[in-house]
């Protein structure tokens, strides 16, 4: 959904993202490379706190605008689009709904204004989805908590200055047992792990949150104890929308770069593109692109009317992310050997697309997610 106003800033995104990002694309993949100083760019452009209300020191936009931007940006480099997504919706968005006012007023602004870059720990070695069952501990101490365990797959875990961590304190299996705290670099105990060797996404920092006996204090904690399970899938809920606009930008990078290509390359006398086997190719890659766009929108309007959008968000994020990997293999088709090299994008499409199957639940869980939904009604 887009108006004079959402047009403003998707070219401001888009300026930025010609400007500040493509020039760089190719020498952060190549070096896994987290650009920082990028990030606090962002955060003057008011991309690192798109959601936050003013009075926080955010752009206090819409869904929809933040869908764009993310999608404007993942069109150039959809590591970039990864980390400012997982900074927004994740880490920045769980203390906005789940803090209270000191809390929020605490944290909030420097998030928002980039200032502060934030992750977010779930996943662990032996748990993924089974969250319930998560290693990471939390034991009361008097007014301060103390908390052991690892976190692994966590999006700025080494360059992030805090992390929202969800720990067990209850019994494994049991209901209503875990609570969520947030830990600051610094906190004794508090450290980094193992940077991960990624096939895509390689400019996005992806690495282990290790906590031992780290002592947080009580007034950290966010929601009640025992909530942080419900307050995880709330925040996930959103943030399928965030990957499913991950994949639309990725669907379009390499939509756009075939097209062209397609064009231009010549044989037996004509441009490829007017052969039916390419233009089959590109008619489908349009089409999963435009139905991508739909069910995105649609996840949207009920996140912005505050309406439930469990279902509808697991669906945006399940066809967007399998469309894009469809999208960017069939770019590497149309390129031929060239498409195969680093010396046109869609090599770099093509490697990053396949994360979005995966994280914030896999493809697996989203149609688990949708037929629990389906049997609901």
């Amino acid at each position: 959904m887009r108006n004079p106003e959402n047009e403003i800033i998707i070219q401001a995104a888009r300026e930025f993202a010609q400007r500040e990002i493509a020039p760089h694309v190719m020498d952060w993949d190549e070096n896994q490379s987290f650009p920082v100083a990028l990030f606090h760019q962002l955060g003057e452009m008011g991309f690192m706190g798109i959601l936050v209300p003013e009075e926080l020191g955010g752009a206090g936009l819409s869904y929809f605008d933040y869908v764009n931007i993310i999608d404007e940006i993942s069109q150039v480099d959809p590591s970039i689009g990864l980390s400012i997504a997982a900074h927004n919706s994740l880490c920045t968005n769980h203390i906005l709904c789940f803090g209270n006012q000191e809390q929020k007023e605490k944290w909030v602004p420097s998030l928002a204004t980039g200032k502060v870059i934030g992750a977010w720990g779930l996943t662990e070695h032996n748990t993924g989805s089974d969250a319930g069952g998560m290693g990471t501990t939390a034991v009361r101490d008097g007014d301060e908590w103390v908390i052991n365990g690892a976190k692994n797959f966590i999006t700025h875990a080494i360059s992030g200055d805090l992390a929202v961590v969800m720990t067990r304190t209850g019994e494994v299996g049991a209901s209503r047992n875990s609570t969520v705290f947030v830990l600051e670099k610094g906190m004794p105990g508090f450290t980094s792990g193992k940077k991960e060797n990624k096939l895509g996404m390689r400019a996005s920092e992806t690495a282990e949150l290790i906590m031992n006996n780290v002592r947080v204090p009580d007034s950290h904690r966010l929601g009640e104890v025992g909530e942080g399970f419900k307050q995880a899938l709330s925040i996930l809920d959103g943030g399928r929308i965030s990957i499913a606009a991950l994949s639309l930008g990725i669907s379009k990078g390499a939509y756009q770069a075939a097209l062209k290509y397609s064009k231009e390359r010549k044989q037996f006398g004509k441009s490829i593109c007017e052969f039916q086997a390419i233009n089959f190719k590109l008619a489908e890659m349009a089409t999963k692109i435009k139905a991508s766009e739909l069910l995105i929108d649609e996840a949207c309007r009920l996140k912005e009317n505050d309406e439930r959008m469990t279902m509808e968000g697991a669906m945006a994020k399940y066809y967007a992310s399998e469309a894009c990997v469809e999208i960017s293999t069939d770019a590497v088709q149309i390129f031929g050997g060239y498409g195969y090299t680093k010396d046109f994008p869609v090599e770099k499409f093509y490697r990053d697309s396949k994360l979005c199957t995966i994280g914030e639940g896999t493809t697996e869980i989203q149609k688990l997610v949708i037929g629990r939904e389906i049997l609901k009604g």
